[in-house]
């Protein structure tokens, strides 16, 4: 089951917290986020915007996080990725973030997907998939110039979009890890 939340909807750092919860149920580790995206487009920026504002929460995030503007993750490095976190995080869910194109009324939207995404589709790459769940950001309507519209997304509703989701993460995380449904 797919959901979705406005970025500017007060109530969707809790949808988002909750969908996860529900998405994530069963798993006993710690989940790893792993945050696709560069900061060379604003549009572009969604996951390192969100890994770093993430690490940086007062409350802890307890988990493991991949993709800050310090050390980002691009589409191009997941392939290799995936296999990696597997191996070093076994039975852990991957929490895969990234922004991403849609229609016009899709703009703002942060999606919350059971399965995998696929990385760099707004740019017509051909990447493989990465994660058990996903949160997508939309950020930019879908077109056949879709990277370049990129670069024409505004910083603060990506910045929204960064805070909703990483509150959201932090929450989780907090919510799990004192409840005993996830152990390290």
């Amino acid at each position: 089951m797919d959901y979705a939340f406005h970025v500017y909807n007060s109530l969707a750092e809790t949808g988002i917290m909750m969908a996860l919860e529900k998405l994530l149920e069963g798993s006993t580790r710690p989940p790893v986020v792993l945050c696709i995206g560069s900061d060379l487009a604003i549009g572009d920026s969604l996951g390192p915007v969100t890994g770093t504002m993430l690490l940086k929460k007062s409350s802890g995030f307890y988990g493991y996080v991949y993709g800050t503007l310090k050390a980002p993750v691009t589409a191009k490095e997941v392939r290799y990725l995936d296999a990696f976190l597997k191996k070093t995080h076994p039975g852990s869910k991957i929490v895969a973030v990234d922004a991403a194109v849609g229609e016009e009324s899709e703009i703002g939207l942060l999606k919350v997907v059971g399965g995998p995404l696929r990385p760099g589709s707004g740019a017509n790459k051909r990447l493989g998939k990465v994660g058990d769940v996903s949160v997508l950001g939309i950020v930019a309507k879908r077109s056949a110039f879709s990277y370049s519209l990129l670069n024409l997304t505004r910083l603060n509703m990506v910045y929204a979009m960064a805070e909703t989701v990483a509150g959201a993460l932090s929450s989780l995380s907090l919510r799990t890890a004192f409840s005993g449904k996830m152990c390290s």
